[in-house]
């Protein structure tokens, strides 16, 4: 008896999965009470001030508010949010019983804050730290924290992320590409993309650009879009920086 040996066709052949880290920017929407219109009035309400930039944002609700709260129906509150046009993606700081409600409405659920996932930095880019290296040792003094430097242009689809640091652009940020830092940034060309300073919740954090036309800009979590800016100080030189929760623009002295 023989064999027959049948090859295999273009359909059976191996397919390659890949999963990789990646480090995206999320909105967090701090849901107060969803029972109560009023929670859904106010939404409305900031979503008009810019429909563009909300129109389908992936956010994450954080539900820390709703600890003690009595059950409401999560489904509901992501159909509603979705009515919106908000993508509601995943929960975060909620209890078991909400991140299981979380579950059977086909979001997930984020724990402990959110990760730190590495973030592959663009070959066009030269990204450069600043400083020399040290010799360390057992008894020395921790090293001071490097600044980042960028020297090429952040192009649209672009991302870079300063890890424990500052980052300083000698360049421009084209619209689309994205800055981020848990520290400051400082930006000496124009800032048209999006720039979130204090990732870490650094509330101190600044943001500095020479010209500014950015599309968004965040410190420690807390932003402004472009069409709450203050059209007199678009195109200039200004800092922008955390007082209490409100994310203040002001120009460079």
């Amino acid at each position: 008896m023989t064999a027959t040996v049948r090859k295999a066709g273009p359909a059976e052949e191996a397919v390659s999965i890949q999963f990789r880290g990646g480090l995206y920017t999320l909105m967090r929407l701090k849901v107060s009470n969803p029972r109560d219109q009023a929670f859904f009035t106010a939404l409305m309400t900031k979503i008009a001030q810019a429909p563009d930039f909300f129109r389908h944002a992936p956010v994450v609700l954080d539900l820390q508010d709703l600890a003690d709260a009595p059950p409401f129906n999560m489904a509901e509150l992501i159909r509603r949010l979705r009515q919106h046009q908000l993508v509601p993606v995943a929960v975060a700081n909620g209890t078991d019983e909400q991140n299981k409600a979380a579950i059977n409405a086909g979001i997930s659920i984020l724990r402990g804050g959110g990760g730190e996932a590495a973030v592959p930095r663009p070959a066009e880019i030269s990204v450069l730290p600043t400083g020399e290296p040290r010799e360390t040792s057992a008894a020395a003094e921790p090293a001071a924290v490097q600044t980042l430097l960028v020297t090429q242009a952040v192009r649209s689809g672009q991302q870079i992320y300063a890890r424990h640091s500052d980052i300083i652009v000698l360049a421009s940020i084209s619209a689309g590409g994205e800055l981020l830092s848990d520290g400051h940034i400082h930006v000496y060309g124009t800032l048209r993309g999006r720039a979130h300073a204090g990732l870490k919740g650094n509330s101190a954090a600044r943001i500095f650009c020479r010209s500014l036309e950015a599309e968004l800009v965040s410190i420690a979590g807390f932003w402004r879009v472009r069409e709450d800016m203050p059209d007199d100080l678009i195109g200039k030189p200004v800092q922008i920086f955390l007082k209490g929760e409100q994310v203040v623009i002001e120009p460079l002295p």
